[in-house]
């Protein structure tokens, strides 16, 4: 049996933070958005260059905040320039750790966390 990954869902409390988010400082481009407002939520899909998986963006017009599971840490992300991503990460609002190697080896990622908290680890590109 052959398994494909297709989609992360994430619930955010304000879509248009989280779209400015992964769309102006990422490169991810919206899929589709279906809005349901008799029913109090929207879904939105967000394409990734270069990857069939998609993010599922749910919007939920009444949640309460949502507490993120400490089970579940990141998702990731490549870049062609590391360097350049993260001073551009450092340029925007959003809260962007420093650049990091494994056992203190040469830097090859860091972290930036979009507007709901979820942490983006940012990869150098092998």
């Amino acid at each position: 049996m052959n398994q494909v990954l297709v989609e992360i869902c994430l619930r955010v409390r304000d879509i248009e933070a989280t779209l400015d988010f992964y769309t102006n400082l990422f490169d991810f481009e919206i899929a589709s958005r279906r809005e349901f407002p008799e029913d109090k939520f929207d879904l939105i899909y967000l394409n990734s260059p270069g990857t069939s998986v998609q993010i599922e963006l749910t919007y939920n017009y009444d949640a309460e905040p949502y507490e993120i599971g400490n089970g579940f840490s990141h998702l990731g992300v490549t870049v062609d320039d590391l360097e350049k991503m993260h001073e551009i990460c450092k340029a925007s609002a959003y809260e962007t750790g420093e650049l990091k190697g494994l056992s203190g080896g040469t830097p090859s990622y860091f972290f930036v966390t979009d507007p709901d908290g979820y942490r983006i680890e940012v990869k150098r590109k092998k």
